[in-house]
């Protein structure tokens, strides 16, 4: 299997959606030639008070259910994604995958089950259906392939150490090959596809922010080596996630960063760390359009 076409080169610039104006990093040139969107959004155009104000997409976060489900309708109609195809797992920390195939009523009510019993990560191979991942400093990765089919993934730094990027990137090549050949895809054709799939590292807590224990530090270095490990107390997970993608087989030039700490910034993204642990949920959404 050849790879089909080529993404453009992956870019994550702010753009306002909707009547709201609701702001979001996303890469406009993917959707219009392979009609994927992704979205990294803010804490801002919702509905939801003070302390979770005010587009708090959480709904585990003690805010009330009826401003979240608000909130994320708002968010769904101004990117144009589908409101009753969406999965939306339960994040747990851990390496879980759930695989959507179908926008069949019965598959996504099987794959949402799936989703609440625990997963980090949403891996989608039809159109019409959207995943959204919550977050307020671990790291959202969104990975989207020449084929259109996509993953949004949840990588705190147990996901991180437990290589849940990486194993989505498998995860797309796998499912890419096995409709046609029913097996493992041939060696360099699964390198070719992973090499040309886009990687989006949406806003997060940054290296300078993330303070860790020493023994933590150690095991990072020792797993993904010292670039990734600034000084004895501070992990840089971008960098840990590179190191781990690129050994998976990604291209690095296909790995974007938007560069944005969410401790940093706590007027634009949520952080648990500077909220101390009493805040909202922004989001990290994906969605490919019907032809």
């Amino acid at each position: 299997m050849a790879v089909t076409q080529q993404l453009p080169n992956p870019t994550l610039r702010a753009r306002l959606f909707g009547a709201r104006c609701i702001p979001a990093l996303t890469d406009e040139a993917l959707f219009e030639q392979a009609g994927v969107r992704i979205a990294f959004t803010t804490r801002t155009g919702g509905v939801s008070e003070a302390p979770y104000a005010s587009l708090n997409l959480g709904a585990h976060v003690g805010d009330g259910l009826a401003c979240v489900q608000q909130n994320r309708a708002r968010i769904l109609e101004a990117l144009g994604a589908p409101s009753e195809h969406m999965i939306v797992p339960n994040q747990v920390h851990g390496s879980n995958l759930v695989d959507v195939a179908s926008a069949d009523p019965s598959a996504l009510t099987h794959a949402q089950a799936l989703a609440t019993e625990g997963a980090d990560g949403v891996v989608v191979t039809c159109a019409d259906v959207s995943a959204l991942l919550c977050f307020a400093d671990c790291v959202p990765v969104i990975l989207v392939a020449p084929t259109g089919t996509f993953a949004v993934v949840h990588a705190g730094w147990r996901g991180v150490m437990a290589r849940i990027a990486p194993t989505a990137l498998n995860e797309l090549a796998d499912v890419a090959f096995a409709p046609t050949t029913g097996k493992a895809p041939d060696s360099a054709d699964s390198a070719a596809f992973k090499r040309a799939c886009n990687i989006y590292i949406g806003p997060h807590i940054c290296a300078s922010c993330f303070e860790t224990s020493e023994e933590l530090a150690h095991q990072f270095a020792d797993t993904f080596g010292m670039s990734c490990v600034p000084d004895s107390r501070h992990v840089n997970l971008t960098e840990a996630l590179r190191v781990s993608l690129v050994e998976a087989g990604a291209d690095p030039a296909r790995i974007v960063d938007a560069c944005a700490c969410t401790k940093e910034h706590t007027d634009t993204y949520y952080s648990y760390r500077a909220e101390d642990g009493v805040c909202g949920r922004h989001g990290a959404i994906a969605y490919k359009k019907e032809s």
